[in-house]
């Protein structure tokens, strides 16, 4: 079931349009891959990969996972899009989705110079009816002796709270239930609410769609 309060999340920090860095500038991206537990799995996954609309994105997929580069509104409606189009076949579905920001260059990271930056947090996108659980981790990448990384983490936790999605914590994780569009819409907020403060921000999500087991155990 859909949390009606999700579907109003708060307003990130604004930034003036002009000066906003494009995605391959600043290193905002994504990284996924899709476990169908099926021996229809193929089929599964190009299909969820065909179905999700691309404007404005930039992908490439390999035998281990897809890259995503785009802003990150777009970012949110594409990993939704096809995840849920996976799930909708009713197979058990675990997806893995890696989000990075601040990092240009990556392969060979150096954090460019300037301030952090964030746009404002993206609207979670249509409820998709399915009932997601999931495990988040955020990791606010930041030197220094007076970097404070767990008051990021408990700032975007408290957002997930506010959604309506937080469920718990669990060993080196926050377990999130809800509506995929509402997980997901917590996991890019709390990422986006640490980059207004923390140049480059990486998180991770594993998201299961459909457990035969139906929640912890």
């Amino acid at each position: 079931m859909s949390h009606p309060s999700a579907r109003a999340a708060s307003a990130g920090p604004a930034t003036d349009v002009g000066t906003q860095p494009a995605p391959d500038a600043y290193g905002t991206g994504a990284r996924f891959s899709l476990h169908p537990m099926t021996d229809s799995f193929i089929d599964v996954i190009l299909g969820a990969l065909d179905a999700a609309d691309t404007d404005g994105l930039t992908l490439t997929t390999d035998d281990v996972s897809t890259f995503v580069r785009g802003p990150e509104n777009r970012l949110l409606s594409y990993l939704t899009e096809t995840i849920a189009h996976a799930g909708r076949t009713g197979v058990h579905t675990v997806a893995h989705v890696l989000l990075s920001r601040g990092c240009p260059g990556e392969v060979a990271c150096e954090v460019a110079d300037g301030a952090a930056y964030a746009p404002e947090v993206p609207h979670p996108t249509a409820a998709t009816g399915l009932q997601a659980s999931a495990h988040w981790a955020l990791y606010p990448l930041e030197d220094g002796a007076n970097a404070d990384h767990m008051a990021g983490i408990y700032a975007a936790i408290e957002n997930a709270k506010q959604l309506g999605v937080y469920s718990g914590s669990e060993h080196y994780v926050t377990r999130l239930d809800g509506d995929l569009a509402d997980v997901l819409a917590a996991v890019v907020a709390g990422w986006l609410l640490v980059g207004a403060d923390v140049r480059h921000v990486a998180t991770h999500v594993t998201v299961s769609l459909n457990s035969p087991t139906g929640g912890p155990r």
